[in-house]
């Protein structure tokens, strides 16, 4: 046995009794093994180019010069052990006062023990003698993955404003006799210069499954899909954030054996606005074996971050957020960490708020004491979220934002709690971690992040800053007088059209910033002044957010002195919706007055604003109450009678008005529900108008739409009409029958397209399959046959096979009356299985089947003709029946579309 080895035993055996003596205290529960810290079996620190050992962070750094782990026989004496020109003064100087350098490839082998390990890497971008590591770029691969791929440390530490950084990964090493995890360092071979290098290396062993999917539990919530999301060994990870939420930093002797370093939030927690941060350290907190003592320091479940209990109706409106830069292109792990501390908080149900994670709702009703089983007892949910961003975007921002529920009444505190926050990068499917440098920072320009242990960065920075602003307003100015010039050419030239860049949508200029010269319609809607609005969302408070998206951001607002809510929809520069959009949709809603259109009452264009004003839809959209919601499911009934609404709205805009309009952008986001839940449709900077001459069937336009909805006939012909539209309702249709996404890629192939797998199944006659389990037992079989018809006729591939709008209405009033004679004939609500049994077929209710927990649905059809049983329909609403079987439905039904209660 080597005198290393006895060594490393021997400070981790010292280690592992100061964590007990530093983390143990009344303070914290020691009843079992899961408030023990966690001694790891493979604990290996490299002071890389160093020839001696150093103790540093309470443990030994061995110098890899004549190490076992570096063996130099076999490196060809390809790398050579130096020393830094200038020692690092904002870190130790272990590990990172020497380095291990070389222009060829060379690599360490580490014998440890099979299982999941910590891996991190330290690098000091410094001189050293002969080699500037500016021009440092190299790979970095450990037992098949890629952890780095042409990276510039010294790019990532100006980044950061870091004269040190660390990375840290986690793999697991697969078991064999001799378990060997090699780390490979390869320099960028098109480049003379380059040269790859390291300071420092840990390898450490973590507990079984601390951050792996356990083999019997399902996997992460994956974020905005129905999904889990299982993290297996063969995944590899990326530590790119660890947050101690409302407390200090944590140093990686004050972790729970792991070595894990804890950063404070400021950086990241974006408008701190109401929220307080309360702490207590003298209770007794419960660790369980779901969350053992090592899971994260026991320091951060005694500190954490609420909103406070101040105004409840202004707390339910404000998102308690924090902002984390990620790189593009991969998924990610979020693990939040609660611990319910406050004395005013004690039971179930005091205390219950939503989650959103990249602006996606995680969790409808997050409650801490429900999870944890208690007060005082730490637990941890995991998340995993796709970012994927635009081609060649380097990097997203990740939001975690916390929200007391809006809706909820029943709630002691209208309030919300965080403690601690992991994020993790996940391997692709080829092994690779690897992410873009980032962008050479500029002589005199501010970093991104400043390090807080940087005493002298503070007066450089302001005038970094300055300086920035300086020239910013001067760029910005250059670019406003060339915009104006271009402007006035097109002006003079002619029109604004859709193609035109971003700008004013129609205007002359005036020593007014008021808009008086636009074309706009003021006459059939109102124009407001930039005053008007931000008097109506106090100067676009955060606060009144009520939506956000690729656009903008959408307010709730107050005009007419407070007397009248509506919605504010701010577009921004870089959104998807333009000028033309923004002035078609004014010019299409101000035209247009129907009960199931959403009614625009006015717009602002004042200082290059572009801001729509509609009326205030209470309930949202119909999205939101399918699913990713915090809603209670919506009945049947419901479902059909906003499906008729939305129905209605888009047979107005085919044939209600002077000229057809399409609306092109037909989707669960663009249906809204007023108070009353009147579906309204709503979104119109997509549309066009229809063709205008009996000698056109068709409009030829580029391809625009969402997708999951878009029309394939549409998309490959590039040809629209009406039946566009008729194709995306057809899927939302599919959509409130099954509570799913029109595209998921987390389920297997077949159903990955909503509209695909629904034909498949309707084609098979297993279209229940695709139900919402929310509505088992509860849809009338006749009524679902109906509803399946209809749905299935509207995603026909040929668009001349599928029925107009006004068919849709009266095909969906039809399965209404269905599903209401049945529940009249069977005197309640139907929520359990029934039979009815006509001459030629079996019908029964829609119900789950009590066995195997699986939804099934019965009715098939045992006549030896399809001709044997069949109901005719028109659009003038006649209906007949061979069998006579209406079961109680009205024999004529009439559809309102063609006296629309306008506005």
């Amino acid at each position: 046995m080597s005198k290393t080895y006895l060594q490393n035993q021997m400070i981790a055996v010292i280690s592992y009794l100061f964590i007990i003596f530093h983390n143990v205290s009344p303070a914290v529960s020691v009843s079992d093994d899961s408030s023990l810290p966690y001694v790891p079996q493979d604990n290996i620190s490299l002071d890389c180019g160093s020839s001696g050992n150093s103790i540093f962070d309470r443990r030994i750094w061995e110098g890899d010069v004549n190490a076992k782990v570096f063996p130099l026989e076999n490196q060809n004496t390809a790398s050579i052990p130096i020393k830094a020109t200038q020692p690092p003064t904002q870190v130790s100087s272990v590990p990172y006062q020497t380095a291990r350098l070389s222009r060829l490839e060379f690599t360490y082998t580490f014998p440890v023990t099979s299982g999941q390990k910590f891996i991190r890497l330290h690098f000091y971008p410094a001189l050293y003698e002969n080699f500037d590591s500016s021009k440092a770029f190299f790979s970095v691969k450990a037992a098949n993955y890629t952890l780095l791929s042409n990276f510039s440390a010294s790019l990532a530490a100006d980044a950061l404003g870091r004269q040190a950084i660390v990375k840290e990964f986690c793999l697991n090493i697969v078991s064999n006799n001799k378990s060997k995890l090699i780390i490979a360092f390869t320099t960028v071979s098109s480049n003379p210069d380059s040269f790859a290098f390291i300071n420092g290396i840990e390898v450490i062993s973590m507990p079984t499954n601390l951050y792996y999917s356990e083999r019997e539990e399902p996997g992460a919530k994956l974020v905005g899909q129905l999904e889990s999301y299982r993290i297996e060994n063969s995944t590899a990870m990326e530590m790119v954030y660890r947050i101690n939420i409302g407390g200090g930093f944590i140093s990686a002797p004050e972790d729970t054996g792991m070595f894990r370093t804890w950063e404070i939030e400021n950086d990241y927690l974006t408008i701190p606005g109401y929220s307080v941060e309360p702490l207590n350290l003298t209770s007794i907190l419960t660790f369980t074996n779901k969350n053992p003592a090592y899971t994260a320091p026991r320091k951060v479940y005694q500190t954490a971050r609420s909103m406070g209990n101040k105004d409840r109706a202004l707390i339910k409106s404000y998102y308690l957020t924090w902002e984390f830069p990620v790189d593009s292109s991969f998924y990610y792990l979020v693990r939040l960490h609660f611990c319910e501390i406050q004395r005013e908080v004690n039971v179930t149900g005091d205390r219950v708020f939503l989650i959103h994670i990249a602006n996606q709702l995680a969790e409808p009703g997050a409650d801490v004491i429900m999870w944890a089983g208690g007060k005082y007892r730490p637990v941890h949910n995991d998340y995993v979220v796709a970012m994927f961003g635009k081609p060649g975007q380097k990097k997203l921002n990740l939001t975690i934002a916390l929200q007391a529920n809006p809706q909820d009444s029943k709630s002691t505190y209208a309030d919300a709690i965080l403690n601690g926050v992991e994020i993790f990068k996940l391997s692709d499917y080829a092994g690779n971690l690897a992410g873009p440098n980032p962008d050479r920072t500029r002589i005199g320009s501010p970093s991104s992040k400043l390090h807080r242990n940087d005493k002298n960065g503070g007066g450089k920075a302001i005038i970094s800053i300055v300086s920035g602003v300086v020239s910013g307003v001067v760029i910005i100015t250059l670019i406003a007088l060339i915009f104006i010039i271009r402007y006035r050419k097109n002006l003079n030239s002619g029109s604004i059209d859709g193609t035109t860049k971003w700008g004013p949508v129609s205007f002359t200029t005036t020593k007014s910033t008021k808009s008086r010269g636009s074309t706009l319609p003021s006459d059939l809607c109102r124009c407001f002044s930039l005053a008007e609005i931000k008097s109506a969302t106090n100067n676009f408070d955060d606060v009144f957010i009520i939506g956000r998206g690729g656009f903008g951001n959408v307010y709730k607002g107050y005009i007419d002195k407070g007397t009248t809510a509506v919605a504010i929809k701010r577009l921004k520069p870089e959104s998807s919706q333009g000028a033309h959009e923004f002035k078609t949709e004014i010019e299409m809603l101000s035209k247009l007055r129907h009960l199931h259109l959403v009614s625009l009452i006015g717009y602002c264009n004042d200082d290059r604003e572009m801001i729509l004003v509609y009326e205030y839809m209470a309930h949202g959209t119909l999205r939101e109450h399918l699913y990713n919601g915090y809603n209670p499911p919506l009945s049947w009934k419901q479902r059909l009678q906003i499906c008729i609404g939305a129905a209605r709205g888009l047979h107005y805009l085919h044939t209600g008005a002077k000229h057809t309009i399409i609306h092109r952008d037909v989707k669960t986001t663009n249906i809204l529900l007023d108070e009353k839940w009147e579906a309204k449709v709503s979104d119109f900077g997509l549309s066009r108008m229809g063709p205008t001459s009996m000698s056109k069937a068709h409009v030829s336009t580029v391809v625009k739409g969402s997708m999951g909805y878009l029309d394939p006939e549409y998309y490959r012909r590039q040809q629209l009409t009406e039946k566009s539209d008729v194709y995306s309702f057809g899927v939302v249709l599919c959509e409130v029958l099954c509570a799913r996404p029109p595209l998921m890629r987390s389920v297997e192939k077949r159903q990955m397209s909503l509209a695909e797998w629904a034909r498949s199944c309707y084609g098979k006659g297993t279209f229940d399959e695709i139900v919402d389990k929310h509505l088992r037992g509860k849809i009338a079989a006749e009524c679902l046959r109906k509803y399946g018809e209809i749905a299935m006729s509207c995603v026909a591939d040929n668009g001349s096979e599928r029925p107009s709008m006004n068919d849709v209405v009266w095909g969906l009033e039809f399965a209404l009356q269905l599903q209401q004679g049945e529940e009249e004939n069977a005197g309640h609500v139907i929520g359990v299985l029934g039979e009815m049994k006509g001459e030629d077929d079996e019908m029964s209710l829609l119900s789950g089947s009590q066995d195997d927990g699986k939804l099934s649905c019965s009715w098939k059809d045992t006549s030896t003709s399809k001709s044997s049983r069949e109901t005719k329909t028109s659009s003038s609403g006649q209906s007949s029946d061979t069998n006579n079987s209406n079961k109680g439905m009205s024999r004529t039904v009439f559809s309102e579309i063609n006296d629309p209660k306008g506005r």
